[in-house]
């Protein structure tokens, strides 16, 4: 796994790419970075996002490397820094991924001439055939997109067209990402006979379902929704031996920015999760299930009383299941600090309304979804929550002291009804 790191502070800047590395996609060992600003390089500002490819026994790694620049010339700009991006090549040979070799010069130095560009950045590289293509997430004048190139060494690259785009939702902002007219972290895969392409903007994910013609390398999107619902970004996705699409996510900090540079650490990633796209084009997500390993043996108690259902999450960490046999019945899920009692996360269900309420927001329920089951994992600062692998909610909480509180899960108004609790206490990694 390679991430966006500064090793010099707890805050954004001096980008690197962090290494770790794993057997099972759960328990990691740190690595020394791979990859690093070059003194005179395209990247000497920064090592930006991008992605990995294997060809026969080398690693190739395709990314942004950006440097300082006025902003005039600038492809970067959000009120703070202004940088010329371009995108860079880096390669490995040894088996750990441990030592990097770089292409001296950008493999795509500019944009292409004629557009307006607001953000040109985190090239993602696939194989079709004897042909390589690589997306690129764009900001233009009043909307973001995703370009495509086309190259058969992945040194020398050649333009092909917008890919796919949409208007920005006209609200200015200095940083046009935060508008969204300017899309990051683009990526686009088959999975279960459909194209799936997802992005980030507007601190979103979006997902899109439909067909890449592979003659015309024209993306026709189908469906389309929104990948996580709060706390989760510029996500990217990697094969398994299995052949399983696995989805990784950063978790930014909720926070402010004074409180985790003086705590001296930022952002998480999240728990793997498994993509697949049901016979309706829509995309479904699950956790990983191996992370079923960090379990302890036993169950945690479960106290059923005629008005709620309660199990107690020592610590702030633990692993707990909802499910019901049937659709009918209204039910709400609180989980609060057992110290004071404050509530962390609010979840209702109303069967009559069809409708789902997590912390205030609302999920419309079709009666394709089947039975409430809601998944969710809370250790320490977050909580990832999977609602029948339609939608998710990622929420970061803070204690505001040194131990972590129990968290206690408690349904209410289901003490006399088939819902059930089952809750664990996970292992550390």
């Amino acid at each position: 796994m390679f991430y966006q790191h500064n090793p010099n502070a707890a805050v954004w800047g001096d980008m690197h790419w962090a290494h770790s590395i794993s057997t099972d996609m759960i328990h990691w060992t740190h690595l020394p970075n791979a990859l690093g600003p070059t003194p005179g390089g395209p990247d000497e500002a920064g090592c930006f996002s991008g992605s990995a490819i294997a060809i026969g026994k080398r690693v190739y790694a395709v990314y942004t490397g950006v440097v300082e620049t006025s902003r005039e010339a600038a492809t970067l700009y959000d009120g703070k820094n202004s940088f010329r991006e371009a995108q860079c090549l880096a390669w490995s040979d040894d088996r750990d991924l441990r030592r990097w070799s770089k292409l001296p010069n950008p493999i795509i130095s500019h944009p292409p001439p004629g557009l307006v560009i607001k953000g040109f950045r985190d090239p993602s590289v696939w194989r079709h055939g004897s042909q390589y293509y690589m997306v690129v997430g764009v900001g233009m004048s009043k909307r973001g997109g995703i370009l495509l190139y086309r190259s058969s060494d992945l040194k020398r690259w050649t333009y092909l067209h917008l890919l796919f785009s949409s208007p920005w939702n006209s609200t200015p902002s200095v940083n046009p990402v935060d508008s969204g007219e300017m899309w990051e972290c683009p990526e686009i895969f088959k999975l279960d006979g459909k194209s799936v392409l997802i992005y980030s903007t507007e601190r979103k994910v979006f997902w899109k379902t439909g067909r890449l013609d592979t003659k015309t390398m024209q993306f026709r999107d189908e469906k389309h929704g929104q990948l996580d619902e709060a706390t989760y970004y510029a996500p990217k996705t990697q094969l398994d031996k299995h052949g399983r699409r696995i989805l990784w996510g950063w978790i930014p900090e909720s926070r402010p920015e004074t409180e985790y540079s003086d705590a001296g650490w930022a952002g998480l990633m999240s728990l793997p999760r498994v993509l697949r796209v049901d016979d309706n084009g829509t995309l479904r997500y699950r956790f990983l299930p191996q992370l079923k390993t960090l379990r302890d043996r036993s169950a945690l108690p479960v106290i059923r009383t005629e008005s709620d259902i309660t199990a107690t999450l020592s610590e702030a960490s633990g692993e707990f299941l909802i499910s019901r046999a049937a659709c009918a019945g209204d039910f709400r899920v609180r989980l609060a600090s057992a110290i004071n009692q404050k509530t962390i996360i609010e979840i209702s269900y109303s069967f009559k309304k069809c409708l789902m309420i997590i912390d205030g927001k609302k999920f419309r329920w079709d009666d394709s979804f089947g039975s409430p089951q809601i998944h969710a994992y809370v250790d320490r600062s977050v909580i990832e929550l999977i609602v029948n692998e339609r939608f998710s909610y990622t929420k970061r909480f803070y204690c505001g002291q040194s131990n972590a509180p129990d968290i206690t899960v408690q349904i209410l108004g289901g003490g006399n009804s088939d819902l059930k609790l089952r809750a664990w206490k996970i292992r550390s990694i």
